[in-house]
């Protein structure tokens, strides 16, 4: 028994050591004119390999050195190089019948250059084809069978051409391919780290690969996102004042023609505009799209916003170009419960006085957001209804005749009706068609505009109405315009009083015009009181309204 033991043991270290002497006798470089062939005719671009050393005991041969040639109509540099590219093969026709049998690929930390082009092609389209498609005539693939596709640590540059600002980069990539052919599907996991700390997962499969265009390949994934910073990921333009942190779990699906996304998207510190401040709580959004791979362009099926009570949808389409993103966009918001809505106000930069809140009552708005993202444009009707605004009263807001609302109790204006028009762009708003149903007051319509930098400028005309205001600040003013001008000072008033509006939404100055006042209604009211007695009518509103003239 000991006899044979020894026997054993002896011939397994005979052939332990005839292993590692074989590589010794055996110049692995002379395959590599071989693998470089086979490499080359099935992807399609040149591949060079540098030194080549043998592994009897992994069933490998090591390249120190990998290059993958780009597309010549994109660049003259290497679409992909690695330092180092192991090569699992079948070492019996390796050695006997010097024939390369690729099973595995292990590429460690390569460096990947990808290009968009205008035209909507990449520069890793043309990889897996064999010949020049003509017309009528499709294109022909070679297949190439691998057991198992390897790459780990690896790192990517995502560029447009031509350039429209600094590339994207990934970092850490590793994606691994088992039973790859080019002609059949194949399973694939595929992670990276994207800028801004995200974290990318795709699990599926994938194939076969498109001979036309390798871009349009058919695949279906599971695609999660962490973390994402979609100004620092290269996704959005800082310009455009849009910025959050979001996590995405969705299902995508490609015929090789459309990509179809359905997923959830949740995100934190949602800011819309440049001047706003973060969301204080997370929004939620199931959405549906539909990407059309040829035109670079996609409708958006749906897309549910949800935070609290609030429910919104978002619809319409897309188009991406080499600089920037078209949107054309519907946004449908009936019957929004504001007290909801109050927190998510400052994320889209709408101010309110300070110290004033909104309370009670609903919103409702149909929008139209369209144009480039980093400059879009927001249009079309808001309407508020039965809501107060809490730390506000409007009625001792009017500069000049504060002391003239009396009978109004609570710091609160309470608002029926506040309908306007919208119109965003480039960071001036434009307000038209108001009108505001004030009960305390009566009713107010005009238009305005809030500039840049925030300052307001409005111009209302004022109906009071004291029918629903008794003993309020309607009442209040009218008698006391009674008492400054006589009734039809007061009558000319219950018509309109012109009111500007400036200063900015957090401190609004709110002014009575006593000079378009008198302007509207000077027949009726200085008409026949000579010049002595317009000059005393003009000097009592004057004085009533905190003006001299």
């Amino acid at each position: 028994m000991k006899r044979w033991i020894k026997l054993t043991a002896a011939a397994a270290a005979l052939l332990l050591v005839v292993l590692i002497a074989i590589p010794l006798f055996i110049n692995a470089n002379t395959f590599r004119p071989l693998i470089e062939s086979q490499l080359t005719t099935a992807l399609n671009r040149k591949v060079t390999l540098g030194d080549l050393s043998l592994s009897l005991l992994s069933g490998s041969l090591s390249a120190n050195d990998l290059k993958i040639s780009d597309d010549p109509a994109f660049s003259t540099s290497p679409f992909l190089q690695a330092k180092s590219l192991r090569i699992g093969v079948e070492l019996r026709p390796l050695l006997f019948d010097h024939k390369v049998l690729i099973r595995n690929l292990a590429i460690d930390a390569p460096q990947v250059h990808l290009v968009h082009a205008s035209s909507g092609r990449w520069n890793f389209s043309t990889i897996g084809r064999t010949s020049t498609p003509n017309p009528g005539r499709p294109p022909t693939q070679t297949d190439f069978l691998v057991d198992k596709l390897s790459i780990t640590n690896g790192h990517a540059t995502v560029e447009n051409l031509p350039s429209s600002g600094p590339a994207r980069v990934y970092d850490d990539i590793h994606l691994e391919a088992t039973n790859l052919a080019l002609k059949r599907q194949f399973p694939f996991t595929l992670s990276a780290n994207l800028p801004g700390e995200a974290k990318l997962s795709l699990t599926g499969k994938a194939g076969p690969i498109n001979p036309d265009d390798a871009a349009h390949t058919t695949f279906d994934a599971q695609l999660k996102l962490d973390h994402l910073d979609p100004v620092a990921a290269g996704f959005l333009d800082a310009s455009a004042g849009i910025s959050l942190l979001a996590d995405l779990d969705a299902h995508t699906l490609s015929n090789g023609e459309t990509i179809t996304s359905t997923g959830t998207v949740h995100a934190q510190n949602l800011k819309l505009r440049p001047t706003a401040t973060s969301a204080p709580k997370p929004i939620d959004i199931t959405y549906n799209v539909v990407h059309n791979l040829a035109t670079d362009t996609g409708r958006v099926q749906d897309a549910a916003i949800q935070t609290g009570r609030i429910a919104t949808h978002l619809t319409g389409t897309y188009a991406v170009t080499p600089t920037t993103t078209q949107l054309n966009l519907k946004l449908n918001a009936p019957g929004l419960p504001i007290d909801d809505l109050q927190v998510l106000l400052p994320a889209a930069g709408v101010k309110l006085p300070n110290g004033s809140v909104l309370r009670g009552g609903t919103l409702t708005t149909n929008l139209t957001i369209a144009g480039p993202v980093n400059a879009l444009a927001i249009t079309g009707p808001i309407e508020l209804s039965n809501t107060r605004l809490n730390g506000f009263n409007l009625g001792s807001q009017l500069k000049g005749i504060a002391g003239l609302a009396t009978g109004q109790t609570g710091n609160l204006t309470n608002i029926q009706t506040l309908s306007l028009n919208l119109d965003y762009a480039r960071d001036t708003v434009q307000v038209a068609n108001i009108y505001a149903a004030l009960p305390a007051l009566g009713t107010a319509t005009g238009n305005g505009t809030v500039a840049p930098s925030g300052a307001l400028n409005f111009r209302l005309t004022m109906k009071l109405d004291t029918s629903r205001g008794l003993g309020g600040a309607a009442v209040g003013i009218l008698s006391a315009l009674t008492s400054a001008g006589g009734s039809l000072t007061s009558k000319a008033a219950s018509n309109g009083i012109p009111i500007t509006i400036t200063g900015t939404a957090a401190s609004p100055i709110i002014t009575p015009d006593v000079g378009g006042l008198l302007k509207n209604n000077a027949g009726s009211i200085l008409g026949g009181k000579g010049n002595s007695g317009t000059q005393g009518i003009i000097n009592s509103l004057g004085s009533l309204f905190g003006k001299k003239h």
